[in-house]
């Protein structure tokens, strides 16, 4: 039986063996756990922003909390998606750290579990304008946009990519979800999207509801 509360402090502690051991023997039985595993790892990353925040861990050591992090998805991400079901359906999909945001660790861990569910995701990488958003949904006709962010400013820059689809007469062909530390349902209801979620997998589900709707 593992020890999800160890597992969370391994991933706090920066502790690569034991994470991969553990998350190894998650899988061993078919990764039934992998949900659980998955959220004591995301409490692991609370740890280590906690301790980046005090000056205990510095940016290389965010840059390795977000290295084992994907490295963790990548090993459970197939139990996760089987568990969560639904049809496997091709679908394009925009994804993007927004205008003023240069971090990307959350976002290439949800594009990992986007793809192993079988999304075709277009990501336009950091720091993108809305207006560069709206362009490429336009010309690669795509309908779901995952926005992400985690500074605060970030909740700006996703209301006005939001506005800019409603300008350019597009809001009613798109759906839109937000994701990042300073998202709150408050907040997705003041910047106008569809959906909100601070777990990857919640992404996945969220996106794949909207596909098979499209």
């Amino acid at each position: 039986m593992i020890n999800f509360e160890e597992l969370t402090q391994a991933m706090g502690n920066l502790d690569e063996d034991t994470v991969n051991k553990m998350l190894n023997q998650v899988m061993s039985d078919g990764g039934t756990e992998a949900a659980r595993a998955m959220e004591a790892c995301q409490k692991g990353m609370d740890i280590v922003g906690s301790l980046y925040e005090s000056g205990e861990y510095f940016v290389g050591d965010l840059i390795y909390a977000g290295e084992l992090m994907t490295s963790a998805v990548g090993i459970l991400k197939d139990a996760l998606v089987a568990n969560e079901g639904g049809t496997g359906k091709k679908t394009r999909m925009i994804l993007c750290t927004v205008e003023g945001d240069l971090h990307d660790i959350g976002k290439n861990i949800v594009r990992a579990m986007l793809e192993a569910g079988g999304f075709d995701v277009l990501d336009l990488g950091i720091d993108v304008p809305p207006a560069e958003i709206v362009r490429q949904a336009r010309e690669n006709n795509i309908r779901i946009i995952a926005l992400s962010g985690v500074l605060t400013l970030a909740l700006d820059a996703m209301k006005a990519t939001e506005e800019q689809f409603r300008e350019e007469g597009m809001r009613d062909k798109v759906k839109i979800i937000i994701g990042g530390a300073p998202v709150t349902e408050a907040a997705c209801k003041n910047i106008g999207a569809d959906a909100w979620t601070h777990s990857p997998q919640g992404t996945v589900q969220i996106c794949r509801e909207w596909a098979e709707a499209l």
